[in-house]
């Protein structure tokens, strides 16, 4: 709990207010359930919550599961950036596509139609 208390403290904000009180609360003698209840609020931190209520229960130390949890989260993130990024290229392909398509039609095709009818109107 003492590390929790440090992140929390070094941290600040309203996550750092919850871990630093959460933990103040289980060295207290609070219950673990209700000391973490805070933390699990945040959007995205119920898993840590959990984690820390069972090592304040069990005794046994969070570094490694922490440690797994931040990995977890950081590689989700990275799959949403990526996610974010292929979608974000597929949705920029139409109007791309929309602004080099009369481009084309008038510097590619047009001339070569333009040549092919002049010779079929010529008789060549």
């Amino acid at each position: 709990m003492e590390a929790a208390q440090a992140v929390g403290e070094s941290l600040g904000g309203p996550v750092g207010e919850r871990l630093a009180s959460g933990a103040a609360q289980v060295r207290l003698g609070g219950a673990p359930a209700d000391a973490w209840r805070q933390v699990g609020r945040i959007p995205g931190a119920g898993a840590l919550a959990r984690l820390l209520e069972r090592a304040a229960e069990s005794g046994v130390p969070t570094a490694a599961p922490v440690a797994r949890l931040a990995a977890d989260c950081r590689a989700e993130q990275g799959r949403a950036a990526t996610a974010g990024a292929r979608r974000a290229a597929v949705l920029m392909t139409a109007p791309v596509g929309l602004c080099f398509l009369p481009t084309f039609l008038a510097v590619g095709v047009v001339p070569v139609v333009i040549g092919l009818a002049g010779g079929l109107m010529s008789g060549r």
